[in-house]
């Protein structure tokens, strides 16, 4: 769609654009993360902002209004997600760039919003606009808004805890503890990620876990978990039973159930729960990404409990296929985070 031939200059300056996003990472949701730098003539940075929270000024903004009213003309403006050119929380970022007198503007990609065209406005006011540098960086980097805007859905991730041959617990249902005490701990930061903790009731029956969050979902079709249980001790519980979640396949019907936790604002889901729930979302295409921790353990029974346990295959070509994008040693675990590419 795009030139793919940049200069190293522009590859650079994206790449610091994509930094600073990221510093905006948990403060900014429902809007995407956005980073900006601003650079003179001489190539010299004079100027960085970020979308730091939602309702607070945009990147492009940020950035702008640390500079003299004068000292942004002719420059070049680097930004990771096309400029808004509408009215939400602020006014559009495209206007004060267009005030401010930049010569050229270089984006990272085209903003998935239908309401946003702040290219077009850009280069009707004679600036010329480059678009798609370090676009698969950008689009990966803001992949929770590209869903949650065009498929009005959350971004769904799934934890487990497995031994090195897949399992999550012996047969008899022991499962504690797995991973290290560094993994739980790492388990702990990256609820606090997530809009909304997710579980069973299998899971709350069996393990009877806390998971302690501002809002937890518990799927329990026929409210067979107790009120005494922990999980129902801390923050807001959405309990799917059979009184307000449709059926499919008699059993509770897991994308309406999304959409209706969507339609909540529930942005990102946390999923932590056994294989019958994980297949089953797995099976469904519902699951964006997988956190995998995986202990240096080896249970050596192939009635031990799988992490994933929700669909016959015959073929390793019906398996889902995974992009692992980081690997990080935590304790004496490993931690694997992927993408799940063939939803």
């Amino acid at each position: 769609m795009y030139n793919r031939i940049f200069k190293l200059s522009d590859i650079k300056y994206m790449q610091r654009c994509l930094e600073l996003a990221e510093l905006g990472k948990g403060f900014v949701s429902p809007n995407p993360m956005v980073g900006c730098v601003v650079v003179d003539k001489n190539e010299n940075i004079i100027a960085e902002g970020y979308h730091k929270k939602y309702g607070e000024s945009h990147a492009e903004r940020d950035a702008l209004l640390k500079l003299k009213s004068n000292e942004a003309e002719g420059c070049t403006l680097y930004v990771n997600l096309e400029p808004c050119s509408h009215y939400g929380k602020t006014p559009p970022c495209v206007d004060l760039i267009i005030e401010r007198k930049l010569s050229r503007v270089v984006i990272g990609m085209k903003d998935v919003n239908p309401q946003v065209d702040g290219i077009s406005k850009l280069k009707s006011a004679g600036i010329d606009v480059t678009v798609g540098v370090l676009e698969e960086e950008s689009k990966f980097l803001n992949r929770v808004f590209i869903k949650n805007m065009t498929q009005k859905m959350p971004y769904v991730v799934l934890k487990t805890a497995v031994t090195m041959d897949g399992k999550i617990g012996t047969k008899n249902g022991d499962s504690k503890w797995i991973t290290s005490e560094e993994s739980r701990k790492e388990v702990y930061k990256m609820r606090e990620q997530f809009d909304c903790i997710m579980t069973s009731s299998n899971t709350v029956i069996a393990d009877n876990p806390k998971m302690e969050h501002k809002f937890k979902c518990i799927l329990d079709k026929n409210m067979r978990t107790s009120k005494n249980a922990q999980i129902y001790s801390q923050g807001e519980i959405y309990v799917a039973t059979l009184n307000n979640t449709p059926l499919k396949d008699n059993n509770l019907d897991l994308e309406a159930l999304l959409s209706k936790l969507y339609s909540k604002g529930i942005c990102t889901v946390f999923v932590e729960c056994g294989g019958t729930l994980s297949g089953a979302l797995l099976k469904e295409n519902l699951i964006d990404e997988i956190y995998q921790f995986i202990a240096p353990k080896i249970l050596n029974d192939n009635s031990g409990l799988s992490c994933f346990n929700g669909d016959n295959i015959n073929k390793i070509s019906g398996a889902k296929v995974l992009n692992i994008y980081a690997i990080e040693k935590i304790g004496n675990d490993i931690l694997l985070k992927a993408s799940v590419l063939n939803n």
